[in-house]
């Protein structure tokens, strides 16, 4: 089962950064939008998948933040299927509430279950939580800084499920921190 959710979670998520970095180069807006609106869809789906797979584990930040930022996904999926150049402010504020709320859940439960900061893995998880939140709700306003937070929760998410033996959602981070960075370098021109 180990390994279906790892081929399932890892595989949907590295697509989704396929598509966002391509999504950023030039081109027909159509294939832009299409593929951008396939990335946060598919993204979606492999949400349930790495959130057992981190709960399975007590990573409780992480957990909370792949279950708390599917609203964020959702915002970014409207955003792009009805073209907003600016974000629906009902919807952004939800965003916003629900995000901050997966922040001090998964944070709370993670310093209550193991005592405080006590491991490499909660630490890693910080790294995870600031760089998918942020690099989510950044994006979905299509704002390109989000892509640096993507940077630091790849590397945070790679490092850790290295350290918990995981290797191929350690190798799919790896091409992902690949994606993430050319989908910067072509959005910052």
């Amino acid at each position: 089962m180990d390994l279906i959710l790892q081929i399932w979670g890892g595989s949907f998520y590295l697509t989704n950064k396929i598509c966002f970095a391509l999504s950023e180069g030039k081109g027909n807006h159509h294939r832009k939008k299409n593929l951008k609106l396939f990335g946060w869809l598919i993204y979606i789906l492999g949400v349930p998948a790495w959130v057992t797979i981190l709960i399975i584990k007590h990573d409780w930040i992480a957990a909370s933040i792949e279950a708390g930022g599917f609203p964020a996904m959702l915002f970014g999926l409207y955003n792009v299927y009805t073209e907003h150049k600016k974000p629906n402010k009902s919807f952004d504020r939800i965003t916003s509430f629900l995000t901050y709320g997966a922040i001090l859940l998964g944070t709370g439960y993670s310093l209550y279950d193991y005592g405080g900061i006590v491991s490499v893995s909660q630490l890693l998880e910080f790294g995870v939580m600031l760089g998918f939140l942020l690099g989510t709700y950044l994006l979905a306003k299509n704002n390109m800084n989000g892509w640096l937070f993507f940077m630091l929760m790849n590397g945070s998410m790679g490092t850790l499920m290295l350290i918990q033996n995981k290797p191929i959602l350690a190798f799919q981070q790896g091409m992902s921190f690949c994606f993430v960075v050319y989908g910067f370098i072509v959005a910052s021109k």
